[in-house]
């Protein structure tokens, strides 16, 4: 792989992994095995048979529980402790040919990366919850599932558009993730508020 693709494999498999870490690691297993794409040797047992047999369970138990509001937010909460240092690790297995500076390096820009993605994941979910109907929910899940697919996609046809957009996606999330999580603690005391019989306050 050259840099570019380096590159694009590295942030694109930090980013998916703070969204869907499991299909993630699926998907790329899964085209490291077809031999569509040849993974560096540090990723090469994404295409073993444990693998991708654990990733596909763990994908579809992950597709189940997001679609079920306010679990999917206890789902992305305990995810917290195990996106993060996945990203981290794939980020650095992508740069593993580089030797350890860039491999180091590859696994602190790949937890920021990770840490971004599933912080505006949880936060939009979390505020999504209030909703009394499910279909926001279920919307929000699919596209998910849809970007997920098709930034993957992208890492591998198209790795420079990948990289614009994955840029675009960090400053707009950079910007929304404050305001979300203001948001999702206002509710929260409006609820609390209720619940005690006080009158709600923002």
């Amino acid at each position: 792989m050259d840099l570019l693709a380096t590159t694009a494999l590295g942030a694109g498999l930090a980013w998916a992994s703070g969204i869907r870490l499991y299909a993630a690691i699926l998907i790329v297993g899964l085209v490291g095995r077809a031999g569509w794409v040849e993974l560096p040797d540090a990723l090469a047992l994404l295409s073993s048979d444990w693998v991708i047999w654990a990733a596909g369970v763990m994908t579809l138990g992950e597709f189940i529980a997001d679609k079920v509001p306010a679990f999917d937010s206890l789902w992305d909460a305990a995810h917290t402790f195990i996106r993060i240092p996945a990203g981290m690790l794939l980020a650095a297995g992508a740069f593993d040919a580089h030797g350890p500076g860039a491999t180091l390096a590859a696994a602190l820009v790949g937890g920021f990366i990770t840490s971004i993605a599933h912080l505006a994941k949880t936060g939009t979910r979390a505020a999504i919850n209030h909703s009394p109907e499910p279909f926001s929910n279920w919307a929000a899940s699919t596209t998910e599932d849809v970007a997920t697919l098709g930034g993957l996609w992208l890492v591998f046809q198209y790795p420079l558009v990948f990289l614009a957009l994955l840029v675009a996606f960090l400053l707009l999330a950079w910007w929304l993730i404050p305001r979300v999580y203001r948001l999702v603690r206002g509710l929260v005391r409006r609820v609390l508020g209720l619940a005690r019989g006080a009158p709600a306050t923002g």
